[in-house]
């Protein structure tokens, strides 16, 4: 596994591209120094109040979320049409390509579009994670178990985690490093709403800090009820 610093160019896992949405179907293609094809792609329109629509490769270019509600997964062929070797392709959805409007793409890689099946943790996890750069997308279903944990695929401890339901609506479900520095690392942030930290015993986290190979889950719903569908973003 490469260091961090052996990144010579960052535009080769993280880059940020703006257009213009033609109100038709385009091609984005990146403008960095690297070639990069996008697993996950963040969208917002800049010069209005549309949705934050986020796209990966794990779940297929169809499928949405959007970061400012809680709703379940949206499904859509006229959205992002495809992951391309250097950028990505837009449907006529004026969500995400209104004619004249000004738009900005946010795009990590993380490995291709190739998953693995993960079993580091208590749930079976389907992972594609870049441990060069300290990024994964993993996708799971729920047990509703308080003690569950699920395998990130990093190999460092991640630092930031995001969890969404896919299958109903549930908040989205924040981890992060500098929320709770202590045991019994019990807080979370709600990336759509506007609350202060919240700790709910070991119900969102499971009471434990991540581990280079697993993160807890906790037995709240907007991370870990039974037979729940979840997307999980990862950083170290």
């Amino acid at each position: 596994m490469a260091s961090y610093a052996s990144i010579d160019d960052p535009s080769a896992h993280f880059q940020a591209q703006l257009y213009t949405g033609n109100g038709g179907t385009q091609s984005i293609t990146n403008t960095g120094n690297s070639d990069l094809q996008p697993d996950w792609v963040w969208l917002k329109r800049r010069d209005g109040n549309d949705n934050h629509s986020l796209f990966d490769s794990n779940r297929g270019v169809t499928k949405e979320l959007n970061t400012n509600g809680n709703g379940a997964e949206g499904t859509a062929s006229n959205l992002i049409t495809s992951f391309d070797s250097d950028g990505f392709g837009l449907g006529n959805n004026g969500g995400v390509n209104g004619n004249g409007e000004s738009y900005v793409a946010w795009q990590w890689k993380a490995n291709g579009g190739t998953t693995s099946s993960n079993s580091d943790g208590d749930i079976t996890s389907t992972v594609q994670a870049n441990t060069d750069a300290g990024f994964s997308i993993v996708t799971y279903t729920g047990t509703g178990t308080s003690t569950d944990t699920v395998g990130h695929g990093l190999g460092k401890k991640p630092a930031w985690v995001l969890v969404k339901s896919r299958s109903e609506a549930q908040n989205w479900h924040v981890y992060h490093q500098g929320l709770d520095s202590s045991a019994p690392h019990n807080y979370t942030i709600f990336l759509n709403a506007t609350n202060t930290r919240a700790s709910s015993s070991s119900a969102y986290w499971g009471g434990s800090a991540p581990t280079t190979t697993v993160i807890g889950v906790g037995s709240d719903n907007s991370s870990n009820k039974s037979s729940t569908t979840y997307v999980m973003y990862c950083f170290a």
